[in-house]
C-alpha cells in the first residue's frame, strides 16, 4: 500500500445549498464527486460555536458532574461541565463562563486538557477540554434552556463508572481517561 497524501483532498465540491441554519447550527447539502469519481452528496453539519468542556478538581480528587436530560438522544446524561463559545472567542474564556454558569465555580488554575473533533464524519464540531484547580464555590447561573442537577465525585469512582459504560458523552469520556492517563504517568 502506497503512503497516503495528507494534503491533497480526493473529493470534488461541485456545489454547496444550505437547508437548515439556526443560531448554533447550518447543514449544508453539498454534490460531490468522490475520491471514486462517482457523483454523490454529502450533508454536513456546521456548528457556530467551539465546544467547550470543564473538569473541576479539587486538592482531594473530586470533581463535579452536570445532569441533564439530552433531547437528541431522549435520555438523561451525566457528564462534565459542557458548553460553547462563538469561534474566534478566547475559549478559555468560554470555559471560565460555563464553569460559573453551570456550576457557580471559579478557579485560580486552568490547564487546556485537549482539543479533539466531534464525530467528524458529520460535522466539524471542535472541541477543547480544560482542567479548572483551586477552586471557588459560588452560585450557579443555568441558561433557560437547561434544568440541571449537580453530583460530586471523586475521579477514581468517576473512572470505574466511565469503564463501566455508565457515561457516554463524548467529551466526559475523553476527559476522565486522558486524567486516568495523566495520573498513571505522574503528571496530574
Amino acid at each position: 500500500m502506497s503512503q497516503p497524501n495528507e494534503t491533497r483532498n480526493p473529493w470534488t465540491t461541485r456545489s454547496i445549498e444550505t437547508r437548515y441554519e439556526n443560531p448554533w447550527i447550518r447543514v449544508d447539502h453539498h454534490d460531490v464527486l468522490t475520491p471514486a469519481g462517482t457523483v454523490g452528496m454529502y450533508g454536513v453539519v456546521n456548528f457556530k460555536n467551539v465546544a467547550v468542556g470543564v473538569v473541576p478538581m479539587d486538592a482531594n480528587g473530586n470533581t463535579w458532574l452536570v445532569g441533564q436530560y439530552r433531547y437528541p438522544l431522549g435520555r438523561y446524561s451525566w457528564e462534565i461541565c459542557e458548553g460553547g463559545g462563538p469561534i474566534g472567542a478566547d475559549v478559555l474564556e468560554s470555559a471560565k463562563r460555563e464553569l460559573h454558569e453551570e456550576l457557580g465555580m471559579q478557579a485560580a488554575r486552568w490547564d487546556k486538557l485537549f482539543e479533539m473533533d466531534l464525530s467528524n464524519s458529520v460535522t466539524n464540531e471542535r472541541a477543547v477540554v480544560f482542567v479548572a484547580r483551586e477552586l471557588t464555590m459560588g452560585t450557579a447561573h443555568p441558561e433557560e434552556t437547561e434544568e440541571l442537577a449537580v453530583r460530586k465525585i471523586h475521579l477514581a469512582q468517576l473512572y470505574e463508572e466511565v469503564c463501566a459504560g455508565k457515561h457516554r458523552d463524548s467529551m466526559t469520556v475523553a476527559a476522565v481517561l486522558r486524567l486516568r492517563l495523566m495520573h498513571l504517568e505522574g503528571t496530574l
